[in-house]
């Protein structure tokens, strides 16, 4: 859209017809009612309704050449960009993304480590900056690896090589310009000035604060490896008309994955891991779901529909049960299409709510059922005045998983000294506070801390035949080093309020 020197590029190539149609197998909507006009625009129900640039909840600042995109993407929301490449290769935007990076990850295939790569990282910057620009990247294949699901399941992960993690780094920075401006208010995953807590606010408050009766749980699949390519390309052209960065994206799609020394072709996925899959992640799940859903519940629901999603993970609202069955129903018909399955084991419509318990002892049953939500289990509770309340636990089996984790990462660091264990189990036991310290949640974390000190006993007590310690000892290693439990966040309903106060009041 623009060029370095500043001025204007008129090459804007008109965009498709509105994006709905009854019949139409891309957008399945309406075409009498232009999917653009509402694409996030109107105040998403109990959402707060975002700024339009890349300064949201946290007000994360934009370089000014990006401003200028984010502006011109904001006037028209029809607007396919045409000059966009030059921004991706300009040596301060590439150095940006190196300093993104995590200095501590893995080596890709090409064994290039961050540091390495720093030795001489100007040089090395515009060197990446002519290839691009004379079209001489190449894309390298991910590595893959696998780490331990909360379930017991493998996940795979794609490690990618330092100059394809720089690249892709560059490109969501100039994307992020644009697409912050079409992603609706529902949507909180992988987005700058956004967090899992946002998300997790946002959902207790539309359920405490609407009239949310029924509450589906939303699971697809094996998501990040089910994108189907040609559709991710399809989509993102709806806003990109500059061929240099479908190209250079076709190019990190084609390239592969190696594993056990054998290059795979794939046709469908992006590797978890990659700079650019959350973005791909989210541009895919915005045309597939949140415009579908969005529409949707304009056009067939007459009760309260609330909308919440972290990336793949979903969780909606429903007053009415009808309503959230024909949703369900509708769904899976709808991912269908696109490449995607539910996951019929986790995806769950339970009854949910302020009045569910009330209900369902009229009806005879127990306590209603919990959803897990990013690592929390949700639960209707009460207030000690008897309201009602969304109560979160951690989930229990990622409470194991933790737990598992450091148990085998004791036993690899066991003969190091005390202060060096110590340290580094602050550092984990900080972590696991700042995430999972919410409200009603602190009996969660004095157990977890309890299981880390018995697990750290028995580990320095294993260290010799005579090196039994006892608690006494031990006691004073803990108070020295392990942090005592403490709830970091507020209640949702005070950041949530705050957050959107005299903007998007939550009805």
């Amino acid at each position: 859209m623009m060029h370095e020197h500043g001025k204007s590029d008129s090459r804007v190539v008109p965009t498709k017809p509105p994006n709905n149609g009854d019949g139409d197998p891309l957008w399945g909507l309406d075409r009498s009612k232009p999917a653009e006009a509402v694409e996030g625009r109107r105040l998403a129900k109990s959402n707060p309704q975002q700024q339009t640039m890349l300064r949201t909840q946290r007000r994360v600042r934009m370089p000014h050449e990006l401003e200028r995109i984010r502006q011109a993407a904001s006037r028209d929301r029809k607007m396919r960009f045409t000059a966009l490449f030059h921004h991706v290769y300009r040596v301060d935007t590439l150095r940006r993304a190196y300093f993104s990076l995590n200095p501590k990850a893995a080596p890709g295939v090409d064994g290039v480590t961050w540091q390495q790569y720093g030795e001489e990282l100007e040089a090395n910057l515009q060197d990446l900056a002519g290839r691009l620009k004379r079209r001489a990247y190449r894309a390298k294949p991910t590595r893959r690896s696998y780490i331990a699901k909360a379930d017991g399941r493998q996940r795979p992960l794609g490690v990618t090589a330092l100059e394809d993690k720089i690249v892709q780094a560059a490109l969501v920075e100039v994307l992020n310009a644009v697409y912050e401006v079409d992603f609706l208010g529902f949507s909180y995953g992988s987005r700058p000035g956004r967090s899992p807590h946002d998300a997790l606010d946002a959902l207790s408050v539309a359920i405490e604060r609407s009239k949310v009766n029924w509450v589906l749980s939303v699971d697809i699949c094996g998501y990040f490896d089910a994108m189907v390519h040609e559709w991710l390309v399809t989509f993102i052209e709806h806003r990109i008309a500059d061929r240099r960065i479908v190209r250079l994206i076709r190019k990190w799609l084609k390239a592969g994955v190696l594993e056990d020394g054998k290059h795979i072709e794939m046709e469908t996925g992006s590797p978890q891991g990659a700079s650019f899959s959350p973005l791909a992640a989210n541009i895919y799940l915005h045309y597939v779901f949140d415009l579908w859903a969005h529409q949707w519940r304009q056009r067939y629901s007459q009760g309260d529909v609330r909308l919440i999603r972290f990336v793949d993970d979903i969780v909606v609202g429903f007053e009415k049960r009808e309503e959230a069955e024909q949703f369900h129903a509708a769904l899976e018909q709808r991912l269908a299409m696109f490449g995607l399955d539910l996951n019929p084991e986790k995806t769950r419509l339970i009854e949910f709510g302020r009045f569910a318990q009330e209900r369902r002892r009229k009806r005879g049953l127990g306590k209603p059922e919990s959803f897990p939500f990013l690592g929390f289990t949700h639960i209707c509770g009460r207030t000690l005045r008897g309201r009602f309340q969304v109560q979160r636990q951690t989930f229990a089996p990622r409470f194991r998983a933790k737990l598992a984790e450091i148990k085998g990462e004791l036993r690899r660091r066991m003969h190091l000294p005390v202060p060096a264990q110590g340290a580094w189990l602050r550092s984990v036991l900080l972590g696991h506070y700042h995430y999972y310290g919410v409200p009603l949640n602190g009996d969660a974390l004095q157990r977890f801390r309890k299981a880390v000190t018995r697990m750290w006993q028995r580990s320095l007590s294993r260290r010799s035949h005579k090196g039994y310690v006892k608690w006494d000892r031990m006691n004073r290693y803990v108070d020295k080093w392990l942090p005592v439990a403490r709830i970091y966040h507020p209640y949702p309903d005070k950041r949530f309020g705050g957050m959107t106060r005299g903007r998007s009041p939550v009805r």
